[in-house]
C-alpha cells in the first residue's frame, strides 16, 4: 500500500511540473514605459532594471528554480500583484495624478526600505538598492517637475 501511495504522489509530483505558468517577458521596452513619458538619465534606467523590473515591468529575468513548482506559480502571483501596485512597462497609462502619486510611493518605499521586498532579496543580493542607489533615485523623482507639483 505505502508503494502505491509513494508512486502515486510522485506521479502528482510530475505531472504538477508540466503545468508551468505563463512568463512574463515581452519583447524590448513597451511604448508605455516610464522611459517613454520622462528623460531617464542612463544610471536611473541601470537602477530601474536591476532594481525593480524584475517584478514591477513586462520584462523578468527569470531564475533557473522557476521551472520547480510551486515556486514557478507563487513568483508569477507575486509578479502579477507587484504590476498590479506598480507597473513601469505601462507607466504612461497612467493619469498625471496617479503618475505622481507612484513617484511618491516609490520614494517612500525606497526610503523605508520597504522595496525590494526582503524576501526578494533573500534570493537576489544584487536587487537590495545601496544608500547611494536610493539617493540618486528618489533625488531625481524630486526633480521630477510633475512629481513635485502632485505631490505638494
Amino acid at each position: 500500500m505505502r508503494k502505491k501511495i509513494s508512486i502515486g504522489l510522485l506521479m502528482l509530483v510530475l505531472i504538477v511540473q508540466v503545468l508551468q505558468p505563463t512568463k512574463n517577458v515581452a519583447e524590448g521596452i513597451s511604448v508605455n514605459d516610464i522611459s517613454n513619458v520622462y528623460a531617464v538619465p542612463v544610471e536611473i534606467k541601470n537602477i530601474l532594471d536591476a532594481k525593480c523590473y524584475d517584478c514591477h515591468s513586462h520584462n523578468t529575468r527569470y531564475p533557473w528554480y522557476i521551472h520547480i513548482q510551486p515556486i514557478g506559480w507563487w513568483m508569477a502571483s507575486h509578479i502579477k500583484e507587484a504590476k498590479g501596485h506598480l507597473n513601469f512597462s505601462e507607466f504612461k497609462n497612467y493619469d498625471s495624478k496617479k503618475a505622481a502619486h507612484k513617484l511618491k510611493e516609490i520614494t517612500e518605499e525606497v526610503t523605508h526600505g520597504s522595496m525590494p521586498l526582503k524576501s526578494y532579496v533573500w534570493l537576489h543580493a544584487d536587487a537590495k538598492l545601496t544608500d547611494k542607489e536610493k539617493k540618486i533615485l528618489t533625488e531625481w523623482i524630486r526633480s521630477l517637475d510633475v512629481a513635485e507639483s502632485e505631490q505638494d
